[in-house]
């Protein structure tokens, strides 16, 4: 019985392990958000996409590079938009 229990707890475990690193930067973004209802409708909106949309592996490596210089408290500034792939660097 006590097997059973920790079942829906592993599969949630590993199910999460399963998102690719666009899906969490997109996720991080969203954590973001201004309040719960935005914050919920984003997760919803990447939940969706992710079902029909597949990042290339190209993609896939540039959203991993992403997630740890992305950062709420700056990706309003110019500075965070780039850390958080949210604009593009300017071609020199």
């Amino acid at each position: 019985m006590r097997r059973l229990l920790l079942l829906p707890v592993l599969a949630a475990a590993l199910l999460a392990g399963c998102k690719g690193n666009c899906r969490q930067l997109a996720e991080q973004l969203c954590n973001c958000a201004a309040n719960l209802n935005d914050k919920n409708a984003c997760l919803q909106r990447v939940a969706n996409r992710a079902s029909v949309i597949s990042p290339s592996s190209a993609d896939d490596q540039l959203c991993g590079s992403l997630i740890n210089g992305c950062d709420c408290h700056t990706v309003n500034t110019v500075a965070g938009k780039y850390a958080c792939g949210l604009a593009r660097q300017p071609i020199p």
